[in-house]
Parts: C-alpha cells; structure tokens; sequence
C-alpha cells in the first residue's frame, strides 16, 4: 500500500493470534491506547497506555490511567492498579499485583504473586519474588 505522497504504508494487524504447546489458542486486539496487544479475557481500561510492542495476557487486569512501556509482558492474572508506570521490557509474573502509582523500572521481572506497594519504586533490572524480595545475585 502507498500512500499519497510516495511512501509505503505498513499495515498493521489489529488481531493476532497464539496456539500454545497444549492447542489452545488464544487470541489478542490491539489496545486503542497504544496499540498493545491485550487478550480477548483480560481487561484493560481504555484510558491506560499499553504500548504496541506490550503483551496482556489473559485473566490480567490493567487499570486506568496505568502506563505499560514497550515490551512489557503480563502473564495470566497478573494486576496492574490505578497510575501504575512500567518501563521498557518489564515482566510481571502470574497473579502478581502492582499497587496504585507505583512505578517499576525497565527490565524489571516481578515474579509470580509478588506483590509490589502502592507507590512502590521497583528499580531497572530489579527482580522482586513472592516475599518482597529482590533477588539478584549478590
């Protein structure tokens, strides 16, 4: 496709699908807000920003006014409350929680049911298990 004034147009999909090892599928639309792909069983405010290269799995939970950067990644019952900030390549593990304004730096892996306080500030690369602590190597 070109557009008018000579330049090519790269058409993007507004649905995408995915077949897992067991054969489901499960298919994502692309969010209004960004262009993120959110699944048809999560739910995301309108107003949140999920950028497009970001992934909601289904069961997750994205707030309104929440910011997921490029690349984040939330797998299945993951939460994201009310003004929560994720940088670039965050990870949020199953059924973790990020409070209300908090704000995870890029990179960051919170692990499978952490959960991060509201007004939390979760630094880049950090990563945050189930009992609140970051785990790197020391």
């Amino acid at each position: 496709m070109v557009n008018g004034t000579g330049g090519a147009h790269m058409r993007i999909r507004k649905h995408e699908e995915l077949e897992l090892e067991d054969g489901t599928t499960i298919r994502y639309v692309r969010h209004d807000n960004g262009g993120g792909m959110v699944a048809k069983q999560a739910s995301a405010d309108p107003s949140a920003r999920i950028e497009e290269s970001a992934w909601v799995d289904p069961g997750a939970w994205v707030g309104p006014g929440v910011r997921l950067g490029p690349g984040c990644w939330l797998e299945p019952g993951a939460r994201v409350e009310p003004g929560a900030w994720l940088g670039t390549g965050v990870h949020v593990g199953a059924g973790a929680v990020i409070g209300s304004r908090a704000r995870v730096g890029s990179r960051a892996r919170i692990w499978a049911g952490a959960r991060v306080a509201e007004r939390a500030s979760i630094g880049i690369d950090a990563e945050v298990s189930a009992t609140g602590q970051d785990v790197r190597a020391a």
